[in-house]
């Protein structure tokens, strides 16, 4: 069963929002996202938590700028999503922008797995360029303590720069940047590991103008012109848009709006025919961070990276249809996956359950948690989907995704201790986590897994819950108001606004199969409508719950309805 809930919003909040000038309708919308004083709304860089209070920026800091002064060779060892190669790009042109001599490895996922293997420190002492005297993590590390311990072996020094939970053991890096490591005191926990790469750059930059590094031949550069990569990492990681993250993601979304980004950015914009003017988190999330994410998932992420790095337009524009291609595959493979998934549990009743375990040693493992994603979505259970990890059959990786009061990486953290030996490694967050078992072990993870859900999960939690943010005036239905959502930041933790109400429905039709076409009306305003994959007609009079969107055609704009859900 699915209720339509109204957020509680503080009249109090609200007004004092209101006086300092914030329009009525924002003013509800932050105030029922927790926003209580005037500045917290402000998203100035001077807004900033200082990168002195994140553990570890310091001494990193100052590990990069003996490196760059002793002309030490880096490099930066990426992850395969698109947080990954953000942060990559910004590692990489930052550090250049510094005076570093840096280059960038990508191992492919299928061969090496995650994190800084031995394999991969292996791979990296045979680079091309001679074996590097500093590893940089991006967006991983903070597990890789055989990977660490091997590169020391080899004197190569490590620098580990992540924001993934840490387990009980962490590596003997030379620095460790991660505000969730024991002992750091940095507020934003839920930073993308692009923000935590971008801090690093921000100390080291004062580190070396208090070395006197800069003059005419290295003038001290802006790092400024980074925060493109930053917003587009930020909000196609799903991590929560706390006070911090809201800056970076909207001084980023502010530099492309005024056409100041990476060629590589501007390319992925024009390949999703998205228009950078008004660019949104939306876009971010939803155009051009799966275009990047679909190399990583289908091949490797070097082609995202080089188009991140490049300075060149028309090899920028050359990758990023690369890229737009590979996604067109992703979709396909996808579809087919979930076809099949839901085939699989045509069988079995998702609400006799409360978790969901697939496996078909026919998935293409790539695309695994994007599909788990969507099983979640649909019967709101936490998913896991497993996919063959290599050609021998004998292990799986598995790929999750959860809801809210459902802690998926401490579920496997728990599963892990009550089944020694069942689990060969795990990582993840809260909301996504990932694993590697035995293939015939896939049952007895069904089974544990199962049992934890039974556990942890209420009914009440297993019922979807629709948050809205009620009713909407008539009044605000124009181009002009959807505009104005637009242009603020909302994201994970801070949802966009979805508005709810009662309508009649005047007609409705499926427009290529799939999605349902409505005209509905309240009072004397009529309002065209989409709900995006969903077939089922809808009786002549519901309440809705929607987001609001501009549909241009022939130079005129209205204001569409995107149905999310409907209650008769």
């Amino acid at each position: 069963m699915t209720r339509i809930v109204t957020r509680a919003c503080s009249p109090v909040d609200a007004e004092v929002l209101t006086r300092h000038g914030l329009h009525p309708v924002l003013a509800r919308l932050y105030a029922s996202r927790g926003v209580c004083l005037p500045d917290e709304i402000e998203t100035g860089l001077a807004r900033l938590v200082p990168p002195a209070a994140l553990k570890g920026c310091e001494e990193a800091a100052a590990l990069l700028a003996d490196a760059i002064q002793n002309r030490r060779r880096m490099l930066v060892v990426a992850d395969y999503d698109c947080d990954g190669a953000t942060a990559c790009a910004v590692a990489v042109r930052g550090l250049r922008m510094l005076g570093g001599q840096i280059d960038y490895l990508v191992p492919n996922r299928f061969e090496y797995g995650y994190g800084l293997t031995p394999e991969i420190v292996a791979l990296a002492a045979r680079n091309a360029s001679g074996q590097p005297d500093l590893l940089i993590t991006v967006d991983n590390g903070i597990a890789s303590v055989d990977g660490v311990a091997a590169a020391n072996a080899l004197g190569i020094d490590v620098l580990v720069t992540d924001h993934h939970l840490p387990g009980d053991e962490l590596p003997a890096a030379r620095a460790i940047v991660n505000p969730n490591q024991p002992g750091c005191t940095f507020p934003s926990k839920c930073i993308a590991g692009v923000g935590v790469m971008f801090y690093v750059l921000l100390a080291l930059r004062a580190e070396l103008r208090s070395r006197g590094a800069f003059n005419d031949s290295l003038p001290e550069p802006r790092l400024d012109g980074l925060l493109d990569l930053v917003a587009l990492g930020t909000v196609a990681d799903v991590v929560k848009l706390d006070g911090n993250n809201r800056v970076l993601v909207a001084q980023g979304l502010q530099r492309i709006r005024k056409g100041k980004m990476q060629p590589g950015i501007a390319a992925l914009f024009r390949g999703a025919a998205r228009d950078a003017r008004s660019a949104s988190g939306f876009d971010l999330g939803f155009a051009l961070g799966p275009r990047l994410n679909a190399a990583g998932r289908l091949s490797d992420m070097s082609l995202g990276i080089e188009c991140l790095t490049t300075d060149d337009i028309g090899r920028a524009w050359e990758l990023a249809q690369q890229l737009d291609t590979m996604n067109r595959e992703r979709r396909e493979i996808e579809a087919g996956m979930q076809q099949q998934a839901l085939d699989d549990l045509s069988a079995i009743d998702p609400a006799g359950a409360t978790t969901i375990t697939l496996f078909n040693p026919g998935w293409h493992q790539g695309v695994i948690g994007i599909v788990a994603g969507r099983l979640k979505e649909k019967f709101h259970r936490p998913s896991f989907t497993f996919a063959l990890a290599d050609d021998s059959g004998q292990t799986v990786k598995g790929s999750g995704r959860s809801i809210a009061g459902f802690h998926l990486r401490d579920a496997l953290d728990l599963i892990s201790k009550r089944e020694p030996g069942l689990i060969a490694k795990f990582g993840g967050h809260a909301m996504a986590a990932g694993l590697t078992l035995a293939t015939a072990d896939v049952p007895r993870f069904t089974a544990a897994f199962e049992a934890v859900g039974r556990e942890w999960l209420s009914e009440e939690a297993l019922s979807r819950t629709v948050e809205t943010d009620g009713e909407l005036e008539d009044a605000y239905f124009t181009p002009q108001f959807v505009e104005m959502l637009d242009a603020a930041v909302w994201g994970q933790g801070f949802p966009a606004p979805v508005f709810s109400g009662e309508f009649e429905i005047a007609s409705q039709a499926l427009v290529k199969d799939k999605h349902l076409k409505l005209q509905l009306v309240r009072g004397r305003q009529r309002f065209n409508a989409i709900w995006f994959n969903h077939t089922d007609t809808l009786p002549a009079r519901t309440t809705v719950s929607y987001r609001l969107a501009s549909d241009t055609w022939n130079g005129v704009s209205r204001v569409q309805l995107i149905v999310e859900h409907a209650a008769s």
